[in-house]
């Protein structure tokens, strides 16, 4: 067993050591029961300081991973629980409702969206859906409207209750305790929260104007170091200057998955573009990586949809919103990409919810194919570049640097992001404070503010402001 141990592990140090048994343990190597050797046993056969192993133990049994039973020794346990505290959730949420104007929530303006109220007759007026609990999960006139829309043929297709619920199914089946997923840099804050609680390892990837890096994909890919050495990500603000950083984890277990946001990028506003997305699937194929894309924006975002499934259709997995599209109350995003992926959320779905309202099912598939819907979506999205556009003016010349490129929000530098925040609030304006959107330090404080809600009549006065607080 202490040769199991030693050959999985590349980095010496206490995260290395504790990621390499972790998935160990997930994939069957150390069955539950099983005695690990000593700290001494394993300190000595590494060379390191029985400190370090320490360390490594301490940090398995927090997670729920081993169980140390005094002069017994130590066991494996059946497998880790989850903690499912979103704490960097709740800091880009702690003010909406107690700011006059409140520009911190990434929700889309209410004036923008399609009227429910004629869709929702019509619906009405056609009685109940279904009446069953074995009918299929998606109503089959939705299902063609989404697969027409689709940006590559999907294997399986099946609808969930949002965006937020796609990516922990889809992660629940991909992704296990110790597992090593790439994530953007910056990112969605849950998302962070969600990999921390299964207990993944994340590596963050810089972007520039059209995505993620292709020499952090590759060196990401390629990081496999002589034991000791570390990887080390390079983490950047969009179209900034890079710096490294140590907080991504040991080199050595190839990633299991890579999430990214294919357009309109929440909080950086960048959208992928096709040669992009080329390149990037170039560098994945044959990789054994899991794409997962949160088309989070969907009809609202100026780019048109772009994915690597048209790349590699058969190792994507593409997330459709339509939240800030056609109303956050629909409650509903389609997954679909990877046969065995999407029937396996289905499968779990089962035992839980088991399908989404077919109700609302029918609202969007009306939706999707209504000439009225077609036009508020293409003045929202005219409406939401022209206030783009016009804040980022504003405030580059009045030398603050911001980019908002596609989408609602805007992402923009400050001196200080806690000095910078309290100075809004004293004006009765909400933002979202930087940090919980960094995957890794980006070494440069931001603020994220929802620009798309921001009325046409005071974006100068919101941008002298946002202005007096980004230089403190």
């Amino acid at each position: 067993m202490l040769d199991v141990i030693t050959s999985a592990i590349d980095d010496r140090s206490a995260r290395g050591i504790a990621g390499a048994v972790s998935r160990l343990v997930m994939s069957g190597a150390l069955p539950p029961g099983t005695r690990l050797p000593t700290v001494r046993e394993l300190a000595t056969e590494l060379g390191i300081s029985p400190t370090t192993v320490s360390q490594a133990w301490r940090t398995l049994a927090r997670a729920g991973v081993i169980s140390p039973r005094g002069r017994a020794g130590t066991f494996v346990l059946a497998g880790p629980p989850a903690s499912a505290e979103p704490r960097r959730y709740r800091r880009i949420t702690r003010s909406p409702g107690r700011l006059p104007h409140d520009y911190s929530t990434g929700t889309p303006d209410v004036a923008l969206l399609p009227d429910l109220a004629p869709v929702l007759a019509r619906v009405a007026s056609g009685g109940n859906l279904t009446a069953s609990y074995l009918d299929d999960p998606v109503l089959p006139a939705l299902e063609k409207a989404l697969r027409a829309r689709w940006p590559f043929p999907p294997a399986a297709l099946t609808v969930v209750d949002g965006a937020l619920d796609a990516l922990d199914r889809v992660t629940g089946v991909l992704v296990g305790f110790g597992s090593r997923v790439l994530v953007e840099n910056p990112c969605f804050p849950p998302l962070l929260d969600l990999l921390e609680a299964v207990g993944a390892e994340v590596v963050a990837l810089p972007l520039d104007d059209e995505g993620i890096q292709p020499d952090a994909l590759r060196a990401a890919l390629g990081a496999v170091s002589p034991a000791g050495a570390a990887y080390r990500a390079v983490a950047s603000s969009p179209g900034g200057t890079a710096a490294s950083t140590g907080a991504t984890g040991p080199a050595g277990a190839a990633p299991v998955a890579l999430y990214l946001q294919p357009r309109a990028h929440n909080p950086a506003g960048v959208s992928m573009s096709p040669r992009r997305a080329g390149a990037l699937a170039e560098l994945l194929a044959g990789s054994g990586v899991t794409v997962i894309e949160d088309d989070h924006v969907g009809d609202v975002a100026a780019a048109a949809p772009v994915s690597l499934g048209a790349h590699l259709p058969e190792a994507t997995v593409h997330i459709r919103s339509f939240s800030k599209s056609h109303g956050p109350d629909l409650r509903l995003a389609a997954v679909g990409g990877v046969e065995s992926v999407v029937n396996g959320l289905v499968s779990r779905r089962m035992l839980g919810p088991g399908w989404s309202s077919r109700l609302l099912q029918a609202v969007l598939a009306e939706l999707l194919d209504d000439d009225d819907t077609e036009r508020t979506l293409t003045r929202a999205r005219e409406v939401y570049a022209s206030r783009r556009e016009r804040m980022t003016a504003a405030l580059a010349a009045r030398g603050v640097r911001a980019q908002a490129a596609d989408g609602i929000n805007l992402w923009m530098e400050v001196e200080d992001e806690q000095v910078a925040l309290v100075s809004l609030a004293a004006r009765g304006i909400g933002a979202a404070p930087g940090t919980p959107f960094e995957a890794a330090p980006l070494g440069v404080a931001h603020l994220r503010v929802t620009v798309g809600l921001i009325p046409d009549d005071d974006i100068d006065d919101v941008a002298r402001l946002l202005t007096e607080a980004a230089h403190g």
